[in-house]
């Protein structure tokens, strides 16, 4: 798989990360002593922190995302975390089409966009790293986040199918599987959640160690090893779970 990535010579940018565990991955970047972090937000009006350089952009919007990476080309490590998440009251309401479109837009479509977009930038350096924020939904059910769910577990395989055509490029795709994270997006769920610093230091020690996936914590690690059990794990779980 090559050399593992230097993040002190590393040029981030983080799509996502006016808040929650973009902006926590931007501030781990800079922290490991990253030569330079762009910041990637809808709105950078008001935002203002010591090392990062905010830079316009919308996942869902092509012409923000050309602009980002003519401007941003030093790039070497893309983090696609953008995200949407809305619930449904199970697979089979009568929202749940539309409400998936919605979120496939933005989690699929948006990264799909971005890592089009900014892959030439990439294969013109020695080294390049893709970052996929994933979720423990790319492999178990769940009935009211049904959408994101599928949105989750599409980009999952989009990730696989580009590390393994990046690869040449020596670019590393690496995807990072997580359960909840104590984000403005599940402050109102009583759910057990990491902590978004404690979610980008595992990032971080994933780069260091060329690792081609993350999976943070003991839950999403059992899950990710009972996929292949007699009775597989996304059958074993409960239909009422999240």
């Amino acid at each position: 798989m090559g050399l593992a990535m230097k993040v002190t010579d590393a040029v981030v940018f983080v799509t996502g990360a006016n808040r929650g565990l973009g902006l926590a991955i931007a501030r781990q970047a800079r922290k490991q002593g990253a030569k330079k972090v762009y910041v990637a937000m809808r709105q950078v009006v008001g935002f203002q922190e010591e090392g990062l350089i905010p830079v316009q952009l919308d996942v869902n919007d092509e012409q923000s995302i050309q602009r980002a990476a003519q401007t941003c080309a030093d790039t070497n490590i893309l983090v696609n975390n953008a995200g949407i998440a809305l619930l449904n009251t199970h697979p089979v309401d009568a929202n749940i089409i539309d409400t998936t479109h919605k979120i496939l837009e933005t989690n699929l479509f948006g990264m799909m966009r971005v890592t089009q977009i900014f892959s030439p930038f990439l294969q013109q350096k020695q080294q390049g790293y893709v970052v996929n924020i994933l979720s423990d939904v790319s492999w178990e059910p769940s009935t009211s986040l049904t959408g994101y769910a599928i949105s989750k577990a599409a980009a999952w395989s989009y990730t696989n199918s580009c590390r393994q055509w990046l690869s040449q490029f020596h670019i590393q795709v690496m995807g990072v599987h997580v359960g909840f994270i104590d984000t403005d997006l599940t402050r109102s769920l009583p759910l057990t959640k990491f902590s978004p610093e404690f979610v980008a230091e595992q990032i971080f020690e994933g780069i260091q160690q060329n690792a081609y996936e993350v999976l943070v914590g003991e839950r999403t690690q059992s899950l990710k090893q009972g996929l292949s059990d007699v009775v597989a794990s996304y059958v074993k779980l409960k239909p009422d779970q999240i």
